[in-house]
């Protein structure tokens, strides 16, 4: 069998700008910074994903900017925006999981608190976690020995966490 690895990053800290939709909100000054401490992280342990999975809001494709530069190489991932990332579901984010090809060993999804904190917790039911889930730049990196088809519910034990803090 082999290893695949979820990498699960909530996204930078963003703006409340009167007016603006919740979609359009941008990452803050501090927020551009901790992404890219957060994919310093990433790259220092190797962390590097075949698949990035995230919303199409404004601060999680910010927050995968700042990501993808502290993470810079090839090959190049292949990023998709996905609609269903936006909204507070972490079965339908499981749902993409399970469909990701068997030739990527690892993906990154890029969301927005509750949704991934639940998938989280749900990956892994036996973590210890911080009562408020994963904090912005919060990372929890998820391992299943088997294929993307077998992630569920217990099915893939926290093997690291970070908050990605500039």
């Amino acid at each position: 069998m082999s290893e695949r690895t979820l990498v699960i990053l909530r996204h930078a800290k963003a703006e409340h700008p009167p007016g603006l939709a919740d979609l359009d909100r941008p990452l803050t000054q501090r927020g551009h910074a901790d992404a890219g401490a957060a994919g310093a992280w990433l790259a220092a342990r190797g962390y590097r994903p075949g698949l990035v999975l995230c919303s199409p809001a404004k601060r999680t494709r910010q927050t995968w900017h700042g990501v993808s530069l502290a993470l810079a190489g090839t090959p190049e991932p292949k990023v998709r925006y996905e609609p269903v990332l936006y909204y507070e579901s972490p079965r339908d984010a499981l749902d993409l999981i399970r469909k990701v090809p068997g030739k990527v060993s690892t993906v990154l999804l890029v969301g927005h608190n509750p949704a991934v904190s639940v998938l989280s917790a749900l990956l892994d039911r036996d973590a210890g976690r911080d009562s408020d889930g994963l904090r912005t730049s919060g990372i929890a990196v998820h391992v299943h020995d088997g294929e993307w088809t077998g992630y569920g519910p217990g099915a893939a034990p926290v093997l690291a966490t970070h908050t990605g803090r500039a």
